[in-house]
């Protein structure tokens, strides 16, 4: 069966009071209509539509990366059968059927859309649909059936009567549709209500009144469809998605002592066997390896951390890390820091924009910064490489098995050659050659090292 998706997120979300459209707020690091994209896009469908309308140059902008997506503008919200309807020449000679999501459903999983898909190609129905049983309405549409179980139609509650306003079977708004039956019955939907708007929901009413087959999929977990529309929604969602990818976590192998404080958002990946302390936040396309121990209280943003690393209360942004480095705790690796294999940072030491060598050993209170620093070299306690000369940065270099003293302050650009020593407390301002040692202020050459 050739599938095509729509997914509808032209809609303003007045009710959560921001400038952002509501399908690009985020949920665990990523815009909610991501979500809807994604699962479209794991369902195999040969084309996805997104149909689009307040905040339009946002959305697009949101999505300009994302391939073998389609784009379409609802300049006037007339409704979800409006909506649908701007796929139509897109998708009317390309696909067989046509599934219907919504962008602001982060919480509608893959599995579920499958098995609607898959149950809509075995009975070859007109119309599959989503419903959920649910005590709490959520001001949902009502499922009508008739004495024999088939589905009739679907009463929306302002419309219902007291009678139907008992059923527990409640319209998810999610559908499979026969493609050819859609596009062919779309334009005869009639205006409804006060905005006389145009909905999805009377086609199952005109599929039931043409014996139509119409087959629903009743599902248990009514977190999966429930739409995002306040900021409390979006807190519950948060929660919801922060426990499932806490989950897949755990169950790929990866401990998590406190999951109810663990923040790890969606592309974060961890490899086996390590573990995450309390307090942590991972954040972005972030890569752990395996063995690795992080936390307590670590915040790690869109980084590369390689295997049997230890990062303790600490934080790390937009950095690479080897093999076998450790962090912490109180230290500040910021963007563009690349620590090779066996580095060790200190306590409250802070990293920026700089390259350190294998085992390099950077002290307590030191700050390096758009530097180099070759392999084994120990940077003792409280150095400072003075990069910003009130106009623009300058790099430090220092070579392999430099010993550098307490306090050492480099005023960069300044170079530091192989094995060479300061003294502690020296301001370096000038080059210093190989097996050298320096000391004083401003540091002078004295001796060879040794």
């Amino acid at each position: 069966m050739k599938l095509g998706a729509v997914v509808l997120a032209a809609g303003q979300g007045t009710r959560m009071k921001s400038e952002l459209p509501k399908v690009l707020h985020p949920i665990a690091g990523k815009a909610m209509v991501h979500y809807a994209l994604d699962a479209a896009r794991a369902l195999g469908a040969e084309q996805t539509v997104l149909v689009i309308g307040h905040g339009a140059d946002q959305v697009r902008a949101a999505i300009s990366n994302l391939q073998s997506l389609i784009v379409v503008e609802q300049r006037e919200q007339r409704g979800t059968g409006h909506a649908v309807l701007q796929a139509r020449d897109i998708l009317r000679d390309e696909v067989e059927a046509v599934v219907v999501t919504y962008g602001d459903m982060p919480l509608l999983q893959t599995a579920t859309l499958q098995e609607l898909t898959d149950l809509h190609a075995y009975t070859r129905a007109t119309i599959t649909m989503l419903t959920v049983r649910s005590d709490d309405s959520m001001a949902f549409g009502r499922i009508l059936r008739d004495a024999n179980g088939r589905v009739l139609g679907i009463v929306e509650e302002s419309d219902a009567t007291p009678e139907q306003l008992e059923i527990r079977e409640l319209n998810c708004g999610v559908y499979c549709f026969d493609a050819k039956w859609l596009w062919d019955h779309l334009p005869r939907l009639k205006p409804q209500g006060r905005k006389k708007e145009f909905y999805l929901t009377d086609l199952v009413a005109m599929a039931a009144a043409e014996n139509c087959k119409i087959e629903a999929i009743v599902l248990d977990d009514v977190a999966e469809v429930v739409g995002i529309n306040t900021r409390v929604h979006l807190a519950q969602a948060e929660r919801i998605m922060r426990e499932r990818i806490n989950d897949r976590l755990m169950e790929a192998g990866v401990t998590l002592i406190d999951p109810a404080t663990t923040y790890i958002e969606a592309d974060v990946e961890i490899g086996m066997d390590t573990v995450i302390e309390p307090g942590c936040h991972v954040k972005g396309p972030t890569r752990i390896g395996a063995k690795c121990r992080i936390g307590p209280n670590a915040m790690i943003h869109d980084s590369q951390i390689d295997d049997d690393c230890e990062i303790i209360a600490s934080v790390v942004r937009e950095a690479t890390l080897a093999d076998h480095v450790h962090v912490g705790p109180f230290a500040d690796v910021r963007p563009g820091s690349s620590l090779a294999r066996n580095v060790y940072i200190g306590n409250h030491a802070e990293i920026k924009n700089s390259r350190l060598g294998e085992g390099v050993h950077v002290g307590h209170f030191s700050y390096i910064g758009d530097s180099e620093i070759g392999a084994r070299t120990n940077i003792g306690a409280g150095t400072i490489t003075c990069n910003f000369d009130g106009k623009q940065k300058h790099r430090t270099i220092i070579g392999e098995d430099v010993f550098v003293g307490s306090d050492t302050l480099f005023r960069a650009p300044v170079t530091i050659g192989a094995r060479a020593r300061t003294g502690a407390g020296s301001v370096v301002t000038k080059d210093i050659p190989p097996d050298s040692l320096a000391v004083g202020m401003p540091a002078r050459v004295i001796k060879k090292a040794g």
